[in-house]
C-alpha cells in the first residue's frame, strides 16, 4: 500500500516539504502546501528522502491547474512552481531566502517582504532551447532529466514576440545551423529580435541568409547570430540596426524586474555624489550608469569582455576592468560603498575578503540564490551587519528569487 504524506511547505528548488511515517523529510516536485499525496519511485537516505508524485488524494488550498500544458504532458523542467497560485508562489520564495539566511547563516531574520511582477506569463525575454542528440527534437528539458528533450510548442513565461518567431522557426528546422548544440531566442530592448545557433565545434552556418530571407518573407524578421565552440558569437544575416550589447552577453531575462532591482540596489547605497563605488559583477554597465548619474566615482570590473565594450560605448564615464573579480579586486582603488551582483555561484572568498578589508561603509548585494548570498553574509560579518532585506519576484512560475541584501560595517 502506498504511503499517504501530507505537503507542509515548498522548499528551495520548488520541491514540496513532507513527512514519511518513519519522520524523515522527504522532498517531492510538483506538489503544494496542503497537499495529502501518494509517492512513487521513493528513494531514501539516511536523513530524508526523495520521491515522485504519484497521485493528490486530497488538494492543498494553493493548487491550480498549470496553464502550460508542457508543464504536466511533458513535465517540463523550466518552471517549478506553475501548479501554485501567486499567492503561494510569493510565500514559498520569501520563506526559501528566510530559511536560508537563518539556517544557513545563522541570523535572526523574518521572511523579507517581497515585490511582486506585474507579468506572470510572456515576461521572459531569453529562452534557451536544447537539442536532443539525434537533432530531431528542438525543446526544453524534463524535470530531473538533462539528457532527454521534448520539441516544445509554446513557452507560456517567454515573450509572445518570441514565441511567434518560434512557432515559424521550427518549419524551417532545415535552415538552421549544422552541427547546433542550443538555439537562443532573444529580445532586445527595442524590440529586435535575435536567433543566437551555438554549434558544436566551428561547423559553419551556409544557410542563415537563406533563413532571414524566408522568417522576413513570413514578416517574423530576426538577427541571425552563430557562435562557434569557444569562440565569438557573430552576426550572419538578417536586421543589423540594434545598438544593443551582443545577444551572447548576459542580461536579466525579465528586464522590468531588473530594472526595479537596481534602481532598489542604488537607492540603498544612500546619497553617492563624489563617493568612490566599487561595482562588482557589473554586466553590461547598467548600474554603472545609474551611479555615474548620481555623481559617483565608479570602478567596475566584468568577466565577459564584450559586456565591458559594450559599457564603454555607451560614453558613461567610469573606471572599467574586464577579468574575473577575483583577479582583479585587491588592485581596485579605495571604495566608500560596494555594490555587487554575482552569478549564483556568489563571491570568490577573495572577493568577500577584499569588500571587508576595504574602506567601504556599505555594501549592497543583489543576489539569484539566497544560499550562497547566506555563505556570502557569513563571510563578511566580522565587519558587516545585515541591516535590510528585500526580495523581488524576478521569475514568475519558477522556484528563483532575486535578494538584495544591504549590509552595513559593524
Amino acid at each position: 500500500m502506498l504511503e499517504r504524506v501530507g505537503i507542509e511547505r515548498i522548499a528551495a528548488g520548488g520541491d514540496g516539504v513532507g513527512r514519511l511515517a518513519d519522520g524523515r523529510v522527504v522532498f517531492v516536485p510538483r506538489t503544494a502546501p496542503g497537499d495529502v499525496v501518494t509517492l512513487k519511485d521513493l528513494r531514501p537516505s539516511r536523513r530524508f528522502a526523495r520521491a515522485r508524485l504519484d497521485r493528490v488524494l486530497e488538494p492543498g488550498p494553493e493548487r491550480i491547474e498549470p496553464r502550460c500544458p508542457h508543464y504536466t504532458t511533458d513535465s517540463c523542467g523550466g518552471c517549478q512552481l506553475q501548479h501554485l497560485t501567486t499567492g503561494a508562489q510569493l510565500t514559498a520564495r520569501r520563506s526559501v531566502v528566510g530559511d536560508a539566511l537563518r539556517r544557513l547563516g545563522r541570523l535572526d531574520v523574518s521572511d523579507p517582504e517581497i515585490e511582486p511582477a506585474e507579468q506572470q506569463f510572456g515576461y521572459r525575454a531569453k529562452l534557451t532551447l536544447a537539442v536532443s542528440p539525434d537533432a530531431r527534437r528542438i525543446g526544453l528539458h524534463p524535470l530531473g532529466r538533462a539528457q532527454d528533450v521534448f520539441e516544445l510548442a509554446r513557452c507560456h513565461i517567454t515573450a509572445d514576440s518570441l514565441m511567434e518567431l518560434w512557432s515559424v522557426l521550427r518549419d524551417l528546422k532545415q535552415l538552421l545551423a549544422p552541427g547546433l548544440d542550443r538555439l537562443v531566442l532573444r529580445l532586445d530592448r527595442s524590440g529586435g529580435r535575435h536567433v543566437v545557433a551555438q554549434v558544436a565545434g566551428s561547423v559553419v552556418w551556409t544557410r542563415a541568409t537563406e533563413l532571414a530571407v524566408e522568417l522576413g518573407r513570413r514578416k517574423q524578421p530576426a538577427t541571425l547570430w552563430w557562435h562557434p565552440e569557444g569562440g565569438a558569437a557573430r552576426v550572419l544575416a538578417g536586421p543589423r540596426g540594434s545598438a544593443g550589447p551582443p545577444a551572447s552577453v548576459f542580461e536579466q531575462v525579465h528586464p522590468a524586474m531588473g530594472d526595479r532591482v537596481r534602481r532598489f540596489a542604488v537607492s540603498r547605497l544612500g546619497p553617492v555624489a563624489g563617493q568612490r563605488v566599487w561595482d562588482l559583477y557589473a554586466g553590461i554597465g547598467e548600474t554603472t550608469a545609474l551611479l555615474v548619474e548620481a555623481g559617483a566615482q565608479v570602478e567596475s570590473v566584468e568577466r565577459d569582455a564584450r559586456a565591458v565594450a559594450h559599457a564603454e560605448s555607451t560614453g558613461v564615464s567610469a573606471l572599467r576592468h574586464a577579468g574575473l573579480a577575483e583577479t582583479i579586486v585587491r588592485r581596485l582603488g579605495q571604495a566608500d560603498v560596494v555594490v555587487t551582483n554575482p552569478p549564483r555561484t556568489g563571491m570568490d572568498p577573495i572577493v568577500t575578503a577584499a569588500v571587508a578589508a576595504s574602506a567601504a561603509q556599505r555594501v549592497v548585494y543583489v543576489s539569484c540564490d539566497p544560499a550562497t548570498l547566506a555563505r556570502d553574509i557569513v563571510a563578511l560579518a566580522p565587519r558587516f551587519a545585515l541591516a535590510e532585506l528585500r526580495t523581488f519576484d524576478m521569475f514568475p512560475q519558477t522556484a528563483h528569487v532575486e535578494t538584495v541584501a544591504v549590509l552595513d560595517r559593524v
